[in-house]
């Protein structure tokens, strides 16, 4: 293996400081260094990377296109390392830290309201809740527990069963303009709202009340519910979505169901885990916790 070309924490700090203020004496100042000891290990670096990183003209430094693209990169790695050491540092020697994906709307809208007092009562374990949109953290190791939609089949998995969902239409209060809605007809000419997650839905919940609507498919896309939510309580159009993710702004008034005519999901909200991982206690937390906060006892596919 050939060796590494590896700078040194303390030559990256000095190009970053001396590239942001273009002085090597106020570099110094703010790294607590001298000027010459700064110089030094920009010099260092310069010979290491075989470019010259500044131009010293008139005694003042000008970046050269090498050592502007050479900054960037240095930010990066400074930034993340800031972050790293941030994160060790925010967590105690007894700490265990339970990594979680989710779907971005579920995220939101269920699973963070349903975490309050986890950490109370949990004081040792730390969440680090992420962002999938696809379920397949688990089988890279990305994450501990995942939420996700679906069937509950999942090989190598064992799959909690959360709750089901109903789809229905919503919109703010105003867009139709006071307009009477007689049938689920009368929707089919406004602006429909189109989730990517979901791009059969309008053309199925039609299709229940024996209607075909040529624009079933057509209208703004977003990648997530939330997204449509937002589209919909602004007025831009009447979007089609799980019942559970809207029922604050249905009792706050802020969107109303236009057509009572809900939509059995063809899946369920799931929590799953590695079959290996059942007896972690900070895994068996989080699913204990989460099944009291659904109120039901285990339902498992594996």
């Amino acid at each position: 293996m050939s060796k590494r070309l590896v700078p040194s924490m303390a030559a990256l700090q000095c190009f970053e400081a001396a590239a942001r203020h273009l002085s090597f004496t106020r570099a110094a100042e703010e790294l607590h260094l001298t000027q010459s000891a700064v110089s030094k290990q920009v010099a260092t670096l310069e010979e290491m990377l075989r470019h010259h990183l500044f131009l010293r003209i008139r005694r003042r430094l000008q970046l050269t296109p090498a050592g502007a693209l050479y900054l960037a990169e240095v930010n990066k790695i400074l930034t993340q390392v800031d972050m790293s050491s941030r994160y060790i540092m925010s967590y105690g020697a007894e700490t265990e830290v339970l990594k979680v994906a989710t779907q971005p709307s579920f995220g939101v809208r269920w699973l963070i309201p349903h975490l309050k007092g986890f950490g109370k009562r949990y004081p040792n374990i730390h969440l680090d809740i992420r962002n999938e949109m696809e379920p397949f953290a688990l089988l890279q190791a990305k994450a501990d527990v995942v939420f996700f939609f679906g069937q509950g089949t999942w090989p190598g998995a064992t799959c909690i069963e959360l709750f089901g969902e109903e789809m229905v239409p919503v919109c703010a209060p105003d867009l139709l303009q006071g307009r009477t809605v007689n049938s689920a007809d009368d929707l089919a000419d406004q602006v429909l709202l189109q989730s990517t997650s979901r791009p059969e839905a309008w053309h199925e919940w039609f299709l229940e009340q024996g209607l075909h609507s040529q624009h079933s498919y057509h209208g703004p896309r977003f990648d997530t519910f939330y997204m449509c939510l937002s589209a919909a309580q602004s007025g831009c159009g009447i979007a089609l979505v799980p019942r559970y993710l809207v029922e604050n702004e249905l009792a706050e008034g802020k969107l109303i169901i236009p057509w009572h005519h809900a939509m059995r999901s063809g899946g369920s909200h799931f929590l799953a885990f590695s079959e290996h991982a059942a007896e972690v206690p900070k895994v068996r937390s989080l699913v204990d916790w989460i099944q009291e906060q659904v109120g039901k006892g285990p339902e498992i596919t594996e």
